[in-house]
């Protein structure tokens, strides 16, 4: 009975020990080893919260739906892991804090409790660190994602953790497989790129822990994170889209024009067009327009990031062309991605001219600017082949994209009227006045409403439909007709 007795104690024991030390293996796993060590360091949980300056980042996926359907569970599960690895390791080699995961779209933070490196710094000097390192670490991230892209891991250093290496080696071997697939290789590059959108600001809020017992998060609140969610949202595809009150800092700090400067020697190192940047085109300033927040307005800037990007979205254009129709929806999602952008747009065009896909440029003057257009067949006399060679020589497809950008513009300023409130002096004479009133604001009111329903419904699709059929008529020829057509 005795030795039966030790044995249960024993059983006991051992189970407790193993129950304790699988508790830790789940601490370990899930709670933060850098959140865990800043409160270790501090000596206690920060009970209430703080109010304080962050630099706040959000960073989503586009587009990763369609590269999902060719992968099983599994397979995404790996590929999305070795994504996110390879973003948070551009976080802590920053110094940042990476808040969450919320499906595709990760939150992480500069300041703080997390961030060790603002410690003994002063107010500006914590202001200006976290400026530059938050917009540097949104710079290299985009980089990383590029080079996940060619399951290419050079940015990893050799001393890194063995789990980091872990994640990205699973998610190249699949990225690898797609690539050596006969069926998809040759339009890889085109089709399958993971491309992210990221936006970043910077401001004052509250830090601290929320949530009910059990279930806390070190989290941030306060408008600037709203903001920096809306960056985020409105960035262009591969760039980053950063507020106005982030670029001041940065701008007064020296590191715009620092960016600038490098961003102009790696162009010129890739002989890339990117080479005659100018500042305002590589921090491009937009008012930032929300329909679905009572179009609330925001003053920002879009930063370009990749050096050889004309060159490589060129290069995907040149495979597309050859894709069938989803080809030419995919170029014209670039199109209308980069229409802002010379730079791309006319990349785009010389694949364009060297393919020989005939754009009607004379048809998109007359969707755009009809009065335009009629001038120039004027001057012409109704000579409609002499009048589309001039506008050809006249516009570029980036010329047409400007023009399109003041049309939409124009029609997204002609909001709501200022209305008049009529003294009151009697029933019968304010009420008919209201009546009027009310009638001549609806009659302003619609025909505003005509006109940018008529551009967006009609003026911008017609414009990119033109091209769209422009290229379908390209890759309906036969083969030898396109490259006779080329020469």
């Amino acid at each position: 009975m005795a030795d039966q007795s030790g044995e249960k104690q024993a059983t006991r024991g051992k189970s407790a020990k193993d129950e304790l030390s699988f508790r830790k293996e789940i601490e370990d796993y899930y709670l933060p080893k850098q959140l865990v060590d800043a409160i270790f360091e501090l000596g206690e949980i920060p009970e209430y919260s703080i109010i304080t300056n962050i630099g706040i980042g959000f960073i989503d996926i586009a587009g990763y739906s369609y590269i999902s359907r060719f992968l099983s569970p599994n397979e995404n599960q790996s590929v999305l892991n070795g994504l996110y690895t390879a973003l948070n390791w551009v976080i802590n080699r920053h110094g940042g804090y990476l808040n969450k995961i919320e499906g595709d779209s990760l939150m992480f933070h500069f300041g703080g409790l997390t961030d060790p490196n603002i410690k003994g710094l002063s107010q500006q000097e914590q202001i200006d660190y976290i400026a530059r390192e938050i917009f540097y670490t949104c710079v290299e991230m985009q980089r990383v994602v590029s080079l996940f892209n060619q399951a290419n891991d050079k940015f990893i250093y050799e001393n890194d953790e063995p789990a980091t290496k872990e994640a990205l080696r699973r998610a190249f071997e699949i990225i690898g497989t797609m690539r050596n697939s006969l069926e998809l290789s040759a339009a890889f590059n085109a089709l399958f790129q993971i491309r992210v959108r990221i936006g970043a600001n910077i401001g004052e809020v509250t830090l601290g822990n929320f949530g009910p017992d059990g279930a806390k998060q070190w989290d941030v609140i306060g408008v600037p994170v709203i903001e920096a969610k809306r960056m985020e949202s409105t960035a262009p595809i591969g760039g980053l889209r950063i507020s106005q009150a982030l670029y001041e800092i940065l701008d007064k700090a020296g590191i715009v024009e620092a960016y600038h400067q490098r961003f102009q020697r790696e162009a010129q190192a890739m002989f890339s067009s990117f080479r005659y940047i100018t500042r305002e085109e590589l921090f491009r300033y937009s008012k930032v327009t929300l329909a679905d927040k009572k179009n609330a307005q925001f003053d920002t800037y879009s930063v370009q990031v990749s050096p050889g990007l004309p060159e490589a979205l060129a290069s995907q254009v040149s495979l597309l062309v050859e894709k069938g129709e989803f080809g030419a929806d995919r170029i014209l999602e670039f199109l209308q991605y980069y229409r802002g952008n010379r730079f791309v747009t006319m990349a785009i065009q010389r694949v364009f001219d060297r393919k020989g896909i005939i754009i009607r440029r004379e048809k998109i003057l007359e969707v755009i600017s009809p009065k335009k257009y009629q001038k120039y067949l004027k001057n012409h006399n109704g000579n409609k082949k002499a009048a589309a060679e001039e506008i050809a020589s006249d516009f570029t497809l980036y010329d047409l994209f400007e023009l399109l950008g003041k049309y939409q513009d124009h029609v997204n300023a002609l909001d709501g009227h200022r209305e008049f409130t009529p003294e009151f002096r009697d029933y019968d004479q304010y009420m008919d006045q209201q009546e009027k009133i009310l009638k001549r604001m609806f009659a302003l009111t619609r025909n505003s409403t005509e006109k940018r329903l008529f551009f967006h419904s009609v003026v911008y699709p017609l414009v990119f439909r033109n091209m769209r059929t422009s290229i379908l008529e390209y890759q309906s020829l036969p083969k030898e007709e396109a490259e006779l057509e080329q020469a």
